[in-house]
């Protein structure tokens, strides 16, 4: 199958004969499209089959010109439009040079070879950086980006490093955070009480001793306060899950180098370049059976995947080298809130969590958490969106984007992040999290703010959920602006579409757990008809009923209360019904029947990510749910073990709109287990289920473009079964690559439909 590969690279691209380089490579491997410059960077366009499109990208990187330096590439595949020959068009010159401010990139190798040299000045400096690398988005205060406009603005420049800075043939010309042990940021490492314990080196060989001794480090890194402890040791690890409040969520962990993660890991090409990008995000690795010798079991507790990262600042490097071996390194918080990113937060919100603090004098302007990738289906899929990505937009043609500086759409309530349109761009903020707390919620108000001034916009239109309970609804609602409600679902559909540039009919596939739908009720299983600016919703999942609304997203079993229900009724709580039953108390059972008789908080649901926690509950896989989404996601890792092909039974009838019945499916599922088939035969046969009920719609509504959103498209098997299913039929699928499939890519739908209804005058 042919695609187009679309990439934008930014970084030292212009002057350097990488356009040349570029036509070189692509005419040998016959690959037809076009390079040009532009004020933003170096853009490519090459189409071909999918296996030479990797080859094209990996060599791009591995065998750019030396004096070239890549601090970011971008690239998604998209639908070809039929290139004859490959060309180097004249630089794009078109006057709208927007402000795009570059994410943070990891330190580069050029840097670490200096900080390694005894002969160096800057030996051993933990804040060495180049005009290659280092900070950006997290310690810009304004545009344009200057060094007067950043958090380094306080450390004025010595001799040697401004003479580094103004000489046009240096590596540090206008490096805006260039700095050096005589003029830059220095490190102390502090007690509880903020007390100094030891400075500069010394700081960072202390905190590797007490790291060893199973103490609790919190580091103040790029973007904000990281927790460190020994990933093999168990003691610190639980007593850090404790402290922290996360009971069995998995941590990410650090390696020294990559050569470590691959003797614990499988990692492919793919996954070896994003570990040692520029991005350098978390990597979902599946682990090998030795890791478990090493990597303590309570770091992702009942996980195939290790979310694994290389060191990406000098600190980190520094750190790694003299500790040797994997580190726990996770958020510097408390469960569902913002990152620390000052010593005054951090001593106090990190009390009782983090034993010592490593910190330094350079400000953090933002906080900016680690990204995490996943490769699915041989690409790229950004699950959390922040360093490395954030915030470098979505580009649109000059047509699509009519009302510049108009428009910030405020986002979900989980996996919060923010959108603002901008010139013909949607930028899209760094994650923010869940707006469950006072400090998250403070957060994602500072973030639009910053926005806001950071692109000098003239906001008219604040675009939000439909859900009136939702603390990013009830943000919009206080402000003066121009309010447009989105619905969650159409959001999700918008968001993919728009970050595959599709243009016609689609068929628009949105799974996911909750989101408030146009008639009151908790839709998640939505099948629409989707053409670029308006939705007809087709089909729906058959509704069952949820015994105490929000309290059964924590209890999956509820979950499965509510579906065993929808089928028999009352005759489950008549013992003895299935073995399942006895997963809850006499007393809890008289509650829920009460609850379900009387429609007692007990709202109906149209969910598939509730029906995979259903399932994964009937089957013991999971009753309760310590995370958001761990029961679905422990469902796929059981389900990874079988290599069954077979499916259960479903229904369609159509009612008002097509509705997937889902009864008979539940029912064999019951009679599997009365049977013993092993769990794995039956998770396997239900997500197979899941992906062919996608194609039998498809199949009815003959939409040939199938757009594939929603946190349960996160779920690999999935995914990757619906894509081969559609593909052998004919349909062409589209899932996400850059913007996060769950609600962290809610904010750019809702931007694109905003969009849409004031270009078009669209009604709800």
């Amino acid at each position: 199958m042919i695609y187009r590969l679309n990439i934008a690279i930014r970084g030292v691209v212009q002057g350097v004969g990488f356009r040349p380089f570029v036509y070189r490579i692509a005419t040998e491997m016959k690959l037809n499209g076009f390079v040009l410059n532009s004020p933003k960077g170096v853009f490519i366009e090459v189409e071909g089959e999918k296996s030479v499109l990797d080859k094209f990208l990996i060599r791009l990187e591995n065998e750019k010109p030396n004096i070239s330096v890549i601090t970011s590439l971008e690239f998604s595949f998209l639908d070809p439009v039929g290139f004859q020959t490959f060309e180097i068009r004249e630089s794009k010159q078109d006057g709208e040079n927007s402000a795009l401010i570059l994410p943070d990139i990891a330190v580069c190798n050029d840097c670490l070879k200096e900080m390694f040299d005894k002969e160096n000045r800057r030996y051993l400096y933990p804040f060495i950086n180049c005009t290659n690398c280092g900070p950006r988005f997290s310690i810009i205060e304004a545009l344009p980006y200057d060094r007067p406009n950043t958090s380094m603005k306080n450390f004025s420049l010595c001799n040697e490093c401004r003479s580094e800075y103004e000489n046009p043939i240096d590596r540090r010309f206008h490096a805006q955070p260039i700095a050096c042990p005589v003029c830059g940021p220095q490190i102390q490492l502090w007690n509880e009480n903020g007390e100094v314990v030891s400075e500069k080196f010394d700081a960072i060989s202390k905190s590797v001793e007490l790291i060893n001794k199973g103490k609790t480090i919190a580091l103040k890194g790029l973007g904000g306060y990281q927790l460190i402890v020994d990933a093999s040791n168990d003691d610190a690890i639980s007593q850090l899950r404790k402290r922290k409040h996360r009971e069995e969520k998995p941590f990410a962990l650090m390696f020294p180098n990559l050569d470590f993660i691959k003797s614990l890991c499988d990692v492919s090409k793919f996954e070896e370049r994003l570990l040692i990008s520029p991005e350098s995000p978390i990597v979902l690795l599946k682990r090998k059976s030795i890791s478990k010798k090493i990597i303590s079991e309570l770091i992702a507790p009942g996980n195939p995947y290790l979310g694994a990262m290389l060191p990406y600042t000098p600190l980190h490097h520094l750190l790694m080298k003299l500790f040797s071996k994997p580190i726990v390194a996770t958020s510097g918080n408390l469960s569902e809130e913002p990152m620390c990113i000052n010593e005054h937060q951090a001593l106090k919100r990190l009390s009782g969590i983090a034993d010592y603090f490593l910190v330094h004098n350079r400000p953090i302007v933002r906080h900016v958490d680690d990204s995490i990738v996943r490769i699915i289906n041989g690409r790229e899929m950004v699950l959390r969106r922040a360093r490395g990505y954030a915030p470098l937009p979505i580009t649109f043609g000059k047509t699509e984007i009519l009302n510049p500086n108009s428009i910030i759409a405020v986002g979900a309530h989980l996996k919060n992040t923010i959108a603002l349109t901008n010139s013909n761009s949607i930028f899209i903020s760094q994650h923010i999290g869940d707006l469950a707390t006072d400090e998250a919620f403070q957060a994602f108000a500072d973030v639009i703010t910053d926005f806001e001034k950071m692109y000098n916009s003239n906001v008219l239109h604040i675009a939000h959920d439909l859900h009136p309970e939702y603390l990013s609804t009830k943000y919009a609602q206080s402000t003066k602006r121009k309010l447009i409600a989105v619905q969650h679902h159409q959001a999700h559909i918008a968001s993919c579409y728009a970050e595959n540039r599709l243009s016609g009919n689609a068929l628009g596939v949105a799974w996911d757990g909750t989101g408030y739908g146009t008639d009151g009720t908790i839709w998640g299983g939505e099948f629409f008809i989707y053409d670029g600016k308006e939705f007809d919703r087709v089909a729906t999942f058959k509704q069952f009923r949820l015994p105490g609304g929000e309290q059964a997203i924590k209890e999956p079993r509820r979950a499965a209360l509510g579906i065993l229900y929808e089928i028999y009724g009352d005759k489950i709580f008549e013992p003895p019904f299935i073995p399942f039953m006895n997963n809850f108390s006499t007393s809890e059972l008289q509650i829920l029947r009460t609850m379900f008789a009387k429609d007692i908080n007990s709202p109906i649901t149209s969910s598939a990510g509730r029906l995979f926690d259903a399932v994964s509950a009937l089957i013991g896989v999971k009753n309760n749910s310590a995370f958001e989404g761990q029961a679905a996601m422990m469902l796929e890792f059981v389900a990874s073990s079988s290599n069954d092909e077979s499916s259960y039974t479903f229904a369609i009838q159509k009612k008002e709109l097509y509705e997937v019945d889902w009864r008979m499916m539940i029912e064999e599922i019951l009679e599997a287990i009365r049977n013993n088939i092993i769990r794995e035969v039956i998770a396997k046969k239900f997500h197979n289920t899941m992906a062919q009920i996608i194609l039998k719609i498809a199949q009815m509504i003959s939409e040939h473009k199938v757009v594939l959103s929603g946190g349960c498209f996160q779920n690999a098997i999935l995914l990757e079964n619906t894509i081969k299913l559609l593909e052998s039929r004919g349909f062409k699928p589209y899932w996400h690559q850059r913007i996060p499939p769950n609600d962290g890519g809610i904010s750019l739908g809702q931007a694109v439909i905003a969009l849409n209804k004031i270009n078009y005058k669209i009604k709800d």
